[in-house]
């Protein structure tokens, strides 16, 4: 157990039969009555923020989360199988439990798997993933202005926007938080 007085950034704990992370916290001591902690938790399954507030002193159950470094193999319908670099063990992950994660995969990429009692919850991609772009439309002369930008499609199917300086064939690097392209590899 944890004292909600103790929070900090990035803490799991385990509230209302969820596994949350503390993402921010704001100890609060009005002119009257009792002091408590706001707090803004983001639910590790499945991402979704709540704010709540406790009251000083409150104890909360501390979650136990495991990274794990895996590697992605690949996938068969919706089971996705990942090694671990050091056992080689292999875990098949359900489609369910990477989430909106899975269109950054890439064949023998190197990732975390994020664990909570032997279970897997999700998996926290590296910042950037190199790609091989695959079609592309060649630039179109006069169609210079400072930011043009053109679709390009990745070899895992993903289709980000990209300078027109990039042609098919290229490998760029792609920022895994938001989708967008980040520069030449």
């Amino acid at each position: 157990m944890i004292n909600v007085n103790d929070f900090k950034n990035g803490l799991t704990i385990k509230y209302d039969g969820n596994i949350y992370t503390v993402i921010e916290f704001q100890h609060v001591k009005p002119g009257k009555g009792s002091a408590f902690v706001r707090c803004k938790l983001k639910n590790i399954k499945n991402g979704t923020t709540i704010e709540t507030t406790f009251n000083a002193g409150v104890k909360v159950e501390a979650a136990r989360v495991e990274r794990r470094e895996m590697q992605y193999l690949y996938n068969q319908d919706d089971t996705y199988y990942f090694m671990n670099m050091t056992t080689y063990d292999q875990i098949g992950v359900d489609k369910a439990s990477i989430g909106d994660d899975i269109k950054y995969l890439k064949e023998n990429i190197t990732l975390y798997l994020t664990m909570y009692e032997g279970e897997v919850i999700g998996v926290v991609l590296p910042d950037k993933v190199e790609y091989l772009v695959t079609a592309t439309e060649p630039a179109v002369k006069g169609n210079t202005t400072s930011s043009a930008m053109k679709d390009a499609t990745l070899e895992n199917g993903l289709v980000v926007k990209v300078p027109l300086f990039i042609n098919e064939g290229e490998t760029i690097l792609v920022t895994t938080a938001d989708g967008k392209y980040s520069s030449r590899a």
